[in-house]
């Protein structure tokens, strides 16, 4: 154990909790209140399980959290599928100043390793692809 303990705020994110784990070299932290009382450990196991979430967990809560945002073309929808991963937005959209935004909000939803946006956008029997964002 080092001196000072190296721990963290119940409340903190996991990306907090690994930069802090990674910078410190600790293979596990503590989360204490604060008052320092004891309130469970992070070990690096608790981070990785995030990236071992289910495909089609991931493809519900991108279904979910990101779709909405998207305002797919009347009579068509925004077909959502993932692999390993890596999540994958199809369908023609309204608006496709929203795509990067919703390769951002893709990308927060926990055990996303990559977003391909497939998305076309305009004139639905044109089906111009739209660039990913940079």
């Amino acid at each position: 154990m080092s001196t000072p303990a190296v721990t963290v705020h119940p409340d903190a994110t996991l990306a907090r909790a690994a930069r802090i784990m990674a910078v410190r070299r600790v293979k596990r932290l503590p989360a204490v209140d604060r008052v320092g009382i004891l309130q469970g450990i992070v070990s690096r196991a608790d981070l990785l399980k995030v990236f071992l979430r289910p495909d089609d967990q991931i493809a519900d809560e991108v279904r979910r959290t990101v779709v909405s945002h998207l305002r797919p073309v009347a009579g068509h929808s925004i077909d959502v599928s993932v692999r390993e991963g890596v999540v994958t937005l199809r369908g023609p959209v309204r608006d496709t100043a929203l795509v990067p935004l919703a390769v951002r909000l893709a990308r927060a939803v926990e055990g996303v390793v990559d977003v391909e946006p497939q998305l076309t956008g305009g004139d639905v029997g044109a089906q111009e692809a739209v660039p990913p964002p940079v």
